[in-house]
């Protein structure tokens, strides 16, 4: 067996339907990942681009439930881009696979093909936590997917902007402790806001938010219900289970 092999593991998502390889240290795909793609909005032929895509996780995921979409996979570590592109080609999801830093200037995007208003769907799981009250990993890989550096979450946004086309659609996850810097990173250039609150337990506050917002978009902002992982009694609640098999989406997939 090789010694790539032995660092991964191949784990299954979406009740099986989605078998991945990714590494047994660093960032790996989790929950985050599931919930993402199943806020995402999609339809056949929607020109799609997960940023900091990883092992494609969450692309791969809403390809699996979507099919027929023009997938594009950006991840920064060339590393983890070859397991996404393994990881496609396992899952026979056809996947353009680019090593590229987001916060690139446009020109290297648009030579790999993504260029201005070009873009159906951004979708987008940023390191999001905070530099100064986190303590990064020593496994660079492993602080780079996890901690965010100044102004990136602008960057993020700006680059997503530039690629979506007018009415194009972004969706993010984020921090809920920090859904103030999401909405700043969104005031210019998008609209028509749809945020869902995520809860570890129904009686504690929120650790995540799901985000999906409209490039040029003019509708009220919408706050969907909260979604509760587990249950009063710390059971895992049985629409998430649902979610996480890939039977059923989120309020956000739905516009």
């Amino acid at each position: 067996m090789s010694e790539a092999a032995t660092d991964t593991t191949e784990d299954g998502f979406l009740g099986g339907q989605l078998r991945l390889r990714q590494p047994k240290s660093g960032h790996r795909a989790g929950h985050d990942a599931m919930l993402l793609a199943a806020a995402t909005q999609a339809r056949p032929g929607n020109r799609v681009v997960e940023f900091g895509a990883g092992v494609g996780a969450a692309g791969l995921a809403l390809a699996t439930r979507v099919g027929a979409i023009r997938l594009v996979l950006v991840e920064i570590d060339p590393q983890l881009a070859a397991l996404a592109r393994e990881n496609a080609t396992r899952n026979a999801i056809a996947a353009d696979v680019v090593v590229l830093d987001v916060t690139t200037a446009p020109d290297a995007f648009a030579a790999h093909g993504l260029a201005p208003d070009s873009v159906d769907v951004v979708l987008m799981n940023p390191p999001f936590n905070d530099a100064v009250r986190h303590r990064a990993s020593p496994d660079r890989a492993r602080s780079i997917a996890h901690v965010a550096q100044p102004a990136m979450l602008q960057n993020w946004v700006h680059a997503a902007r530039r690629i979506l086309k007018s009415g194009g659609v972004l969706t993010l996850i984020w921090r809920a402790d920090a859904l103030a810097e999401v909405f700043s990173a969104l005031e210019r250039g998008f609209g028509s806001l749809a945020v869902l609150p995520v809860h570890g337990e129904a009686t504690k506050p929120a650790i995540r938010v799901l985000v999906r917002a409209v490039k040029g978009g003019k509708a009220a902002m919408r706050i969907e219900p909260g979604l509760m992982l587990n249950d009063e009694l710390t059971t895992a609640d049985k629409r998430v289970a649902e979610i996480l098999a890939g039977k059923a989406v989120l309020p956000l997939a739905l516009g």
